[in-house]
């Protein structure tokens, strides 16, 4: 079946491709790559930025939990708002739901959602595809007086050959995200762990050997490469 593509759709697409690889380095972008709640805090905040020298952006921001619904127990001030260009806006979290684990981390996702403008001039009488953005990071809740701090939560992994899975635990009070897995060379896929909590995932055929991964800390950054034998 031969597919009829009108010439003014596919020019206004085209520019509008265009156009979005003439912005990818300005945009919106959020100040972290995770957020970290004290439990004890009234609030904490999140930086966003439109670098875009000429571009507004309608932003809509909101809490699910671990299971992507909304939260409700999280207010985020100012829900909706208009970003300006080349400018910076605060978001204020603040969470007043009932009290959490006091032992371990919890676990939310904060939900940023970049809408463009649209020049109601340049568009009128022209097929226009308005694309938004969704920004979705992790927001961890953290209790004060933890066992131990954060960089000595790698210490507490277990990794383990069960079958043909690979079972990693945690013991530490912390959600700790592993990337960059190897095992015997073959890549795995990236891994989060919960909490004094465990997590498996299934081993390519013929894996095995030497495991080496990585894991992301509280800035985003990732931490020098570690091995074990399974």
């Amino acid at each position: 079946m031969n597919m009829l593509i009108k010439p003014g759709l596919f020019l206004s697409f085209i520019l509008m491709m265009v156009s979005a690889c003439a912005n990818a380095s300005g945009g919106i972008a959020l100040g972290a790559t995770r957020v970290i709640y004290p439990a004890d805090a009234k609030q904490t905040s999140l930086a966003i930025t439109n670098s875009n020298k000429q571009e507004r952006y309608l932003i809509n921001a909101w809490i699910e939990n671990a299971s992507g619904q909304k939260e409700k127990t999280f207010a985020v001030t100012p829900p909706l708002f208009v970003s300006e260009p080349d400018s910076e806006n605060t978001l204020r979290i603040i969470y007043a739901g009932p009290a959490l684990p006091a032992d371990r981390e919890s676990l939310f996702y904060m939900n940023v959602k970049a809408i463009p403008s649209v020049n109601k001039a340049k568009t009128e009488n022209n097929n226009v595809l308005q694309l938004a953005i969704l920004s979705r990071i992790k927001l961890f809740v953290r209790p004060n007086n933890l066992a131990m701090q954060p960089d000595e939560a790698l210490s507490q992994l277990r990794f383990e050959r069960v079958g043909n899975h690979l079972k990693v635990s945690n013991a530490s009070p912390y959600y700790i995200t592993l990337v960059n897995l190897k095992l015997g060379g073959q890549t795995l896929e990236n891994l989060m762990v919960a909490p004094k909590n465990s997590a498996q995932q299934v081993l390519p055929a013929g894996a095995g050997g030497t495991l080496s991964w990585q894991s992301v800390n509280d800035y985003g950054a990732i931490t020098p490469a570690r091995s074990v034998n399974l």
